[in-house]
Protein backbone atom coordinates (compact mmCIF):
# COMPACT_ATOMS: atom_id res chain seq x y z
CA UNK A 1 0.00 0.00 0.00
CA UNK A 2 1.28 3.27 -0.90
CA UNK A 3 2.85 5.70 1.56
CA UNK A 4 3.33 8.80 0.00
CA UNK A 5 2.97 11.11 2.68
CA UNK A 6 6.00 9.53 4.93
CA UNK A 7 8.65 10.20 1.81
CA UNK A 8 7.47 13.46 0.85
CA UNK A 9 10.97 15.57 0.32
CA UNK A 10 12.30 12.07 -1.31
CA UNK A 11 9.51 11.92 -4.07
CA UNK A 12 9.28 15.20 -4.75
CA UNK A 13 12.73 14.76 -5.74
CA UNK A 14 12.68 11.99 -7.64
CA UNK A 15 9.74 14.10 -9.65
CA UNK A 16 12.22 16.59 -10.16
CA UNK A 17 14.53 14.73 -11.47
CA UNK A 18 11.73 12.08 -14.07
CA UNK A 19 10.13 15.55 -15.02
CA UNK A 20 13.95 16.76 -16.51
CA UNK A 21 12.87 13.89 -19.43
CA UNK A 22 11.12 13.89 -22.67
CA UNK A 23 8.42 11.85 -21.10
CA UNK A 24 4.20 13.29 -20.47
CA UNK A 25 2.81 12.70 -17.18
CA UNK A 26 -0.30 11.14 -16.76
CA UNK A 27 -2.59 10.03 -14.09
CA UNK A 28 -3.32 6.21 -13.51
CA UNK A 29 -3.82 4.35 -10.48
CA UNK A 30 -3.56 7.39 -8.71
CA UNK A 31 -0.53 8.24 -9.05
CA UNK A 32 1.33 10.06 -11.66
CA UNK A 33 2.76 7.36 -14.19
CA UNK A 34 5.13 9.32 -16.98
CA UNK A 35 4.96 8.26 -20.73
CA UNK A 36 6.57 7.97 -23.62
CA UNK A 37 4.34 8.07 -27.11
CA UNK A 38 1.32 6.74 -24.58
CA UNK A 39 3.35 3.85 -23.04
CA UNK A 40 4.23 3.51 -19.75
CA UNK A 41 7.59 3.98 -18.57
CA UNK A 42 8.13 5.09 -15.07
CA UNK A 43 6.69 6.24 -12.06
CA UNK A 44 7.38 6.50 -7.98
CA UNK A 45 5.72 5.93 -4.81
CA UNK A 46 6.40 5.35 -1.13
CA UNK A 47 5.94 2.25 0.75
CA UNK A 48 5.98 1.72 4.68
CA UNK A 49 9.47 1.20 4.42
CA UNK A 50 10.71 2.29 1.10
CA UNK A 51 10.48 4.62 -1.81
CA UNK A 52 10.67 3.43 -5.26
CA UNK A 53 10.63 4.19 -8.64
CA UNK A 54 9.32 1.57 -10.86
CA UNK A 55 9.97 0.49 -14.82
CA UNK A 56 7.10 -0.62 -16.26
CA UNK A 57 9.34 -2.70 -19.43
CA UNK A 58 12.67 -2.73 -16.26
CA UNK A 59 12.68 -6.37 -16.98
CA UNK A 60 14.90 -5.10 -20.22
CA UNK A 61 17.18 -2.85 -18.55
CA UNK A 62 20.85 -3.30 -18.30
CA UNK A 63 20.80 -2.66 -14.27
CA UNK A 64 24.29 -1.44 -14.78
CA UNK A 65 24.64 -0.70 -10.49
CA UNK A 66 21.96 -4.04 -9.58
CA UNK A 67 19.55 -1.91 -7.99
CA UNK A 68 16.44 -3.31 -9.74
CA UNK A 69 14.42 -5.92 -8.21
CA UNK A 70 10.89 -7.62 -9.16
CA UNK A 71 8.06 -6.59 -6.87
CA UNK A 72 6.77 -10.20 -6.65
CA UNK A 73 6.90 -13.18 -7.51
CA UNK A 74 4.27 -12.76 -10.22
CA UNK A 75 5.69 -9.77 -11.79
CA UNK A 76 6.97 -10.64 -15.36
CA UNK A 77 7.56 -6.75 -16.95
CA UNK A 78 7.96 -4.38 -13.91
CA UNK A 79 11.11 -3.67 -11.78
CA UNK A 80 11.49 -1.22 -9.11
CA UNK A 81 14.58 0.62 -7.79
CA UNK A 82 13.76 0.83 -4.11
CA UNK A 83 15.81 3.60 -1.57
CA UNK A 84 15.65 4.05 2.23
CA UNK A 85 17.23 7.46 2.23
CA UNK A 86 17.27 10.59 0.89
CA UNK A 87 20.76 10.21 0.46
CA UNK A 88 20.82 7.63 -1.61
CA UNK A 89 19.28 8.82 -4.46
CA UNK A 90 21.67 9.50 -7.53
CA UNK A 91 20.60 11.94 -10.40
CA UNK A 92 22.80 10.94 -12.89
CA UNK A 93 22.72 7.21 -12.35
CA UNK A 94 18.35 7.35 -12.47
CA UNK A 95 18.79 9.96 -15.73
CA UNK A 96 20.74 6.63 -17.24
CA UNK A 97 18.31 4.30 -16.01
CA UNK A 98 14.88 6.47 -17.50
CA UNK A 99 16.96 7.21 -20.46
CA UNK A 100 17.53 3.63 -21.24
CA UNK A 101 13.95 3.29 -20.51
CA UNK A 102 12.83 5.63 -23.01
CA UNK A 103 14.68 3.67 -25.74
CA UNK A 104 13.20 0.26 -24.65
CA UNK A 105 9.83 1.93 -25.39
CA UNK A 106 11.10 3.40 -28.50
CA UNK A 107 12.30 0.21 -29.86
CA UNK A 108 8.84 -1.71 -28.70
CA UNK A 109 10.25 -4.27 -26.47
CA UNK A 110 7.26 -6.20 -24.45
CA UNK A 111 7.43 -9.67 -23.12
CA UNK A 112 4.92 -11.47 -24.95
CA UNK A 113 1.59 -12.84 -22.76
CA UNK A 114 1.93 -16.66 -22.01
CA UNK A 115 -0.39 -18.75 -24.19
CA UNK A 116 -3.33 -19.68 -22.27
CA UNK A 117 -3.08 -23.54 -20.88
CA UNK A 118 -6.22 -25.43 -19.85
CA UNK A 119 -6.16 -26.91 -16.04
CA UNK A 120 -7.05 -30.44 -16.05
CA UNK A 121 -10.90 -30.49 -14.59
CA UNK A 122 -10.83 -31.40 -10.80
CA UNK A 123 -12.13 -35.36 -10.32
CA UNK A 124 -15.18 -34.16 -8.08
CA UNK A 125 -16.31 -32.22 -11.01
CA UNK A 126 -15.91 -34.65 -13.55
CA UNK A 127 -17.81 -37.34 -11.29
CA UNK A 128 -20.77 -34.45 -11.40
CA UNK A 129 -20.69 -34.19 -15.25
CA UNK A 130 -21.53 -37.63 -15.19
CA UNK A 131 -24.43 -37.21 -13.00
CA UNK A 132 -25.21 -34.05 -14.75
CA UNK A 133 -25.02 -34.29 -18.60
CA UNK A 134 -26.60 -30.54 -18.23
CA UNK A 135 -24.07 -29.14 -15.63
CA UNK A 136 -21.07 -30.91 -18.35
CA UNK A 137 -22.60 -29.17 -21.01
CA UNK A 138 -22.86 -25.47 -19.33
CA UNK A 139 -19.49 -26.17 -18.35
CA UNK A 140 -17.86 -26.30 -21.64
CA UNK A 141 -19.94 -23.69 -22.91
CA UNK A 142 -17.71 -21.30 -20.41
CA UNK A 143 -15.18 -19.12 -21.50
CA UNK A 144 -11.71 -20.40 -20.76
CA UNK A 145 -11.21 -17.58 -18.05
CA UNK A 146 -14.14 -18.53 -16.65
CA UNK A 147 -13.95 -22.32 -16.14
CA UNK A 148 -10.11 -21.47 -14.64
CA UNK A 149 -11.66 -19.60 -12.04
CA UNK A 150 -14.09 -22.66 -11.12
CA UNK A 151 -11.14 -25.10 -11.34
CA UNK A 152 -8.94 -23.07 -8.94
CA UNK A 153 -11.49 -22.03 -6.82
CA UNK A 154 -12.31 -26.08 -6.41
CA UNK A 155 -8.01 -27.35 -6.31
CA UNK A 156 -7.59 -24.24 -3.56
CA UNK A 157 -9.85 -25.99 -0.89
CA UNK A 158 -7.50 -28.11 0.87
CA UNK A 159 -10.09 -30.47 2.46
CA UNK A 160 -12.67 -32.79 0.96
CA UNK A 161 -15.39 -31.09 2.81
CA UNK A 162 -14.43 -27.79 1.63
CA UNK A 163 -14.52 -28.84 -1.62
CA UNK A 164 -17.81 -30.62 -2.05
CA UNK A 165 -19.19 -27.24 -0.20
CA UNK A 166 -17.54 -25.18 -2.92
CA UNK A 167 -18.93 -27.21 -5.82
CA UNK A 168 -22.54 -27.07 -4.00
CA UNK A 169 -22.07 -23.84 -4.04
CA UNK A 170 -21.09 -23.08 -8.12
CA UNK A 171 -23.66 -25.44 -9.82
CA UNK A 172 -25.87 -23.49 -10.10
CA UNK A 173 -23.81 -20.46 -11.40
CA UNK A 174 -22.19 -23.17 -13.73
CA UNK A 175 -25.77 -23.95 -15.25
CA UNK A 176 -26.54 -20.28 -15.68
CA UNK A 177 -23.46 -19.68 -17.40
CA UNK A 178 -21.50 -17.15 -14.87
CA UNK A 179 -18.49 -16.74 -14.23
CA UNK A 180 -17.42 -17.41 -10.43
CA UNK A 181 -16.01 -13.51 -9.80
CA UNK A 182 -18.33 -11.85 -12.15
CA UNK A 183 -20.60 -9.96 -9.84
CA UNK A 184 -16.84 -7.98 -9.46
CA UNK A 185 -16.01 -6.96 -12.79
CA UNK A 186 -19.01 -4.82 -12.90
Amino acid sequence: MLDNARWTKELEMLAGIISKQPLDKTIKWGGEVFTYNGKNVVSYGGFKNFFTLWFFNGVFLKDKYKVLVAADSKTKSLRQWRFTAIDLIDEKKITSYIKEAIEVEKQGLKIKPEKFKPLPVPSILVKEFKKSVRLKDSFKKLSPGKQKEYIIYINEARQEQTKLARLEKIKPMIVQGVGLNDKYKK
